[in-house]
């Protein structure tokens, strides 16, 4: 619903279900009086106002855990339809330009032996590089924090796959600087949030032939495209479909829902967020 809307009937309630889309900031909360609890259908919280939510004693969850391997299958058909340009031959046939097979039609690369890095080896990073290992790849792994080794994963991988939650910190994490470092005809794969990515220069690196491809399930001005983007080969857009199985979407909503009840019912919810008030134990 539109942010009108959600203002205008969320007044009275004890709880409420957020989608990644509504922003929960101090407006909305002080519009609800009687909240208790908010519950986020995503597993990212980046559109929830922790502190603000704790100023006011309203409790915070999200969806984690059961959309990790839906998010996990999904970097990987984005790795895979990059490295192997499965949409350019896509585009190629249904353009009726296909005129049989050819030695030299459409080369990419194969993955066994390459390097696959991972930033931000949670549930999910950690998921991703699994399947890599399927492959042959060589898995290096790097935390938002960790200056060091995130320049050593930016330099070393031939795939680059994303999975930091949005914070100020990770805000263009991957800048012009940090892709102008990365290896000559690597992949990025983004299937984090969009503002991870300066996207403009993302643009930038790809138009120059720096990077070999790019695959993106967000952006960073979410739904709107850098300028540019849309025209280029060697990216593959998708959108938003990170957690998109009904089995995923349903964990979701049942544990979303899970949530809702436990705090109403005045118990400890399962995915209570960290704040300033109350923390994991």
């Amino acid at each position: 619903m539109s942010r009108r809307d959600l203002l205008r009937r969320a007044r009275g309630v004890d709880g409420l279900l957020t989608m990644l889309s509504d922003r929960v900031d101090a407006e909305l909360l002080d519009a609800c009086p009687r909240l208790k609890v908010v519950a986020n259908y995503a597993v990212g919280f980046d559109n929830l106002d922790l502190p603000a939510a704790s100023a006011r004693g309203v409790l915070m969850t999200n969806t984690p855990e059961v959309l990790t391997e839906a998010t996990a299958e999904l970097a990987w058909a984005l790795i895979l339809a990059c490295a192997r340009r499965v949409l350019e031959g896509d585009r190629l046939v249904r353009a009726g330009r296909f005129q049989g097979w050819d030695p030299l039609l459409l080369l990419g690369d194969s993955l066994g032996g390459k390097t696959l890095g991972i930033l931000g080896p949670g549930r999910i990073g950690r998921a991703v590089a699994c399947i890599g290992r399927g492959f042959g790849m060589k898995i290096l792994t790097a935390g938002r924090g960790d200056l060091k080794a995130l320049d050593r994963l930016i330099r070393a991988s031939d795939v680059l796959s994303l999975h930091v939650p949005l914070t100020e910190a990770t805000r263009h994490l991957l800048g012009l600087r940090e892709l102008a470092r990365m290896k000559p005809g690597a992949i990025l794969v983004n299937t984090a949030r969009g503002p991870v990515v300066d996207e403009e220069a993302l643009v930038g690196a790809l138009r120059s032939g720096r990077l070999a491809a790019a695959g993106l399930d967000v952006y960073e001005r979410e739904p709107r495209l850098a300028r540019g983007l849309a025209g280029l080969r060697n990216v593959v857009l998708l959108p938003h479909l990170g957690s998109a199985t009904v089995e995923a979407r349903r964990a979701m909503a049942l544990r979303a829902a899970g949530n809702l009840i436990s705090a109403l019912s005045g118990l400890r919810p399962k995915d209570l967020l960290p704040s300033p008030v109350h923390t994991r134990p």
